[in-house]
């Protein structure tokens, strides 16, 4: 199951400040804390879920790494410790010192405090898009040209403050609960928090002012990228209403099948196979590389399914230093049909002692039988 976007969990964007960010975490961390929803199963792993999703986005490097990669990006693990099941409890409440300490705790501002809305530039959503990538177009990274289409605010569209936040984009509601009084602020109904309403828009616009533009950019693939890995282009998706900033433009990398060559992780896998003769006698050899033929030794008396490694010949870790190799599986060719010269060559060959795998396995208990 694929794990859910760091932004949607906080509901933040990726143009949001990081105290925006931290004001969304601390929102979230009081509706779901273990105490008000003790026996809740589902609500303590949206807890730990807000908590690991803060740990990244918090977190400049982190943050810059998964706006490019998304969990890809974070590792084996996921990131923030491996998602929502990587955190224990001592880990989140560890944070709780930063995120709710200081004058702008949030205890003063949702249990009877102050705090007033204010608007908020609607962000755009995603756009997500597929791009097909040969293993060596992954190896290497490359540079892609797409086109597509995505909403854009019309010209001649004008706007005027909302009436019924008065153009704060928030509306405030108090309630009385078990914990006392508990004030919260929520997006407005009318204005989807934006504080702003269309007063006037063309005729091809849509309800929210925008039309749909195509749009042409070049997309650069980094070297080491794999199948199923998600990037991130900033900026480049469906902007939101109200002059609100643009989504992102997600890219999911698809792999193009190579004819002979794969790939395990970092590293590239070639089959060959060889004839019983040049596993016998020892050849050298042609094979196919990503970057084109380079020429291996066989070794007389290569046994199948023996690995050669050709060192530095696989991909480049897309957020490390290293490089995968070529890993070369032996296999030796059996002919299905074979002529009566052939069987009468072979019954010949078989009847010699080197050619016969009991006298083999003989002389190695024989062997065995010496030790002791």
């Amino acid at each position: 199951m694929s794990k859910k976007d760091f932004y949607d969990v906080l509901g933040v964007s990726k143009s949001s400040s990081a105290e925006e960010i931290k004001k969304a975490y601390r929102k979230l961390a009081i509706k779901y804390h273990p105490d008000k929803n003790q026996g809740d199963k589902q609500a303590e792993e949206m807890f730990k879920e807000a908590a690991s999703a803060y740990d990244v986005l918090s977190n400049p490097e982190k943050k810059q790494r998964y706006d490019q990669f998304g969990h890809a990006g974070m590792g084996a693990s996921g990131g923030g410790g491996g998602g929502s099941h990587g955190f224990s409890m001592d880990d989140i409440f560890s944070q709780f010192g930063d995120v709710f300490g200081g004058d702008d705790s949030v205890f003063g501002s949702f249990f009877g405090g102050q705090g007033g809305g204010r608007s908020r530039r609607s962000s755009g959503s995603n756009i997500r898009i597929k791009i097909k990538l040969t293993l060596t177009e992954m190896k290497a990274g490359v540079e892609k040209t797409v086109k597509y289409r995505r909403m854009v605010q019309a010209e001649g569209v004008h706007y005027g403050n909302c009436k019924h936040c008065n153009g704060t984009g928030a509306v405030r509601r108090v309630q009385n609960t078990f914990l006392g009084q508990m004030a919260t602020n929520s997006a407005c109904p009318v204005c989807q928090g934006i504080g702003k309403i269309i007063e006037s828009k063309p005729k091809e616009a849509n309800e929210q002012g925008l039309i749909s533009q195509e749009i042409e950019t070049v997309i650069r693939i980094p070297a080491g990228v794999a199948e199923s890995m998600q990037l991130s282009i900033n900026g480049k998706g469906n902007y939101g209403p109200g002059g609100g900033s643009a989504g992102d433009l997600m890219v999911l990398i698809e792999g193009i099948e190579h004819e002979h060559l794969t790939r395990d992780g970092d590293n590239v896998i070639l089959h060959l196979w060889v004839s019983f003769s040049q596993a016998a006698l020892g050849d050298s050899i042609e094979v196919e590389t990503l970057e084109g033929m380079v020429r291996i030794k066989i070794d007389a008396g290569t046994q199948p399914g023996k690995m050669l490694r050709l060192k530095g010949k696989g991909f480049p870790e897309i957020n490390g230093y290293k490089t995968g190799d070529q890993l070369i599986v032996v296999n030796v060719y059996v002919p299905v049909k074979l002529s009566v010269e052939e069987k009468e060559m072979l019954e010949k060959i078989g009847k010699l002692h080197n050619f016969n795998p009991a006298e083999k396995e003989k002389s190695f208990f024989d062997k065995l039988k010496n030790l002791f």
